[in-house]
């Protein structure tokens, strides 16, 4: 009779995504952490890492999420930077799991007092939050977890001082449903992972797969990934049919309901998405990442009225700056906004004396953030702001350090359109802007060669 190998335990990862900063300005790269520290910790201990991915929709916890918590037998916890989502989901794991938790922090973090008791693990991170000599973190994790393994004993400071609470034997079935759904779900992963490589009909086949007809069944971070997988193709059609069949909570999201407002504006119905992206603003107040894409529609519209020579092209304009700074000054560190700003400065009949005193700020902004943890938008704005000094030689240097960073076909193209306003305008006033020219050419010919294939 064939072996077949039992499957390994599964370990619940509570932590923040992408590269946060705490209040004393310190970065952390916790995906770098979780794939260079965690992951590898834990299946040296011989279990399945499960990260918590509903956390990229914006903390709102459905009910894989208290599955997960219930259900894994082992959880680790980083509570770097005090992230209320992490702690609010820790509270919930020791109060509903006795054992078999994990507490880790980088080096320096203050531990809140109600769980001072607890024992923890750090790490250490270099300037730009990477994490660094990881052997000793490793080990450390994995022992802790082997020997929860082996010797299972209360690590929940609620089960350690208060005697007597009840503690509740799941039902072996239903850890049998929930691993199904777990491995179900990663299938989905992997499979919308290469499905984007293949392009949008790979990506629109798996869309309109039985399995997903019903979205109240299928577990929130498959839905996410759908639909940022449709985004990323860009099916934003799509993207709009699936919002509409998705459950009312995931609807509710901010993301979810700021990347509707992204997709009816890239199948322009104008309208629609400002609607959409101003109700978001009036429920959650400014930001800078429902700012841009409310100034990305108006600057669209702008765009377009001004192609065709309508009278309210100056009107659209006016607005784009405006919501485009309001969502700067709400976060001075994210230069996304605040380039798009001085960016459309320029494209006014009049000079804006503004833009001016923005240009320092928003330079500082993205040298800083690129210093840190660098990505495409970094590079792709100080080549921006490179072009409006008229610095050829920078602009070049920023331009490199950009296409090595590029991971879609849509971030080059929106780096091209937007360059191709300053040089449209800067040709009106008689200026040369071949060398721009050649910038945006080489945009285009890097987004046409990572462009997904447009069949199957």
């Amino acid at each position: 009779m064939e072996n077949i190998e039992p499957l390994a335990p599964l370990c619940f990862v509570l932590m923040p995504f992408g590269t946060k900063a705490d209040k004393a300005g310190r970065v952390t790269n916790f995906d770098s952490v979780y794939q260079k520290v965690i992951a590898p910790a834990v299946v040296k201990a011989g279990l399945e890492p499960v990260r918590a991915d509903e956390e990229k929709i914006g903390g709102t916890i459905h009910k894989p999420m208290f599955e997960r918590l219930m259900l894994c037998h082992y959880a680790i916890a980083d509570i770097t930077g005090a992230n209320p989502n992490v702690f609010y989901e820790l509270g919930i794991r020791h109060a509903l799991r006795p054992r078999s938790t994990v507490l880790l922090f980088v080096e320096g973090t203050v531990i809140p007092f109600d769980i001072a008791l607890v024992r923890g693990i750090s790490y250490r991170t270099d300037g730009k939050g990477e994490p660094v000599d990881i052997d000793g973190p490793i080990a450390a994790i994995a022992n802790q977890l082997s020997v929860a393994r082996a010797d299972p004993h209360d690590d929940s400071p609620i089960f350690q001082l208060i005697d007597d609470l009840p503690r509740q034997d799941i039902d072996h079935t239903k850890t049998d449903v929930f691993r199904k759904s777990v491995d179900y779900s990663k299938k989905y992963k992997d499979r919308l992972a290469a499905a984007v490589r293949q392009g949008v009909t790979a990506v629109e086949q798996i869309a309109a797969e039985p399995g997903l007809g019903n979205l109240l069944e299928v577990e929130s971070g498959v839905v996410v990934d759908l639909f940022l997988s449709l985004r990323d193709v860009k099916a934003h059609a799509g993207m709009i049919e699936l919002y509409h069949r998705m459950p009312v909570p995931l609807q509710r999201a901010k993301m979810m309901r700021e990347q509707l407002g992204f997709a009816l504006n890239r199948e322009g119905r104008f309208e629609e998405a400002e609607k959409v992206l101003k109700a978001v603003i009036d429920e959650f107040g400014p930001s800078s990442e429902t700012n841009a894409l409310l100034g990305r529609s108006y600057k669209d519209r702008w765009d377009l009225a001004r192609k065709e020579g309508r009278p309210e092209a100056r009107g659209l304009l006016r607005r784009a700056i405006e919501t485009y700074l309001e969502g700067f000054q709400t976060d001075w560190r994210d230069a996304f906004p605040g380039i798009n700003a001085v960016t459309l400065m320029e494209m006014q009949d009049k000079p804006d004396p503004r833009q001016a005193q923005l240009l320092p700020v928003v330079r500082y902004s993205a040298t800083r953030k690129a210093e840190m943890n660098a990505d495409y938008w970094d590079h792709a704005t100080l080549m921006e702001l490179a072009i409006l000094a008229k610095d050829l030689d920078d602009a070049e240097e920023q331009l490199s350090e950009a296409l090595a960073l590029a991971r879609a076909a849509w971030e080059l193209e929106s780096t091209a359109r937007t360059i191709a306003l300053v040089r449209s305008v800067r040709t009106t006033r008689g200026e040369d802007t071949s060398w721009i020219k050649g910038l945006e050419d080489q945009l285009l010919a890097a987004a046409a060669r990572i462009a997904p294939p447009k069949g199957a």
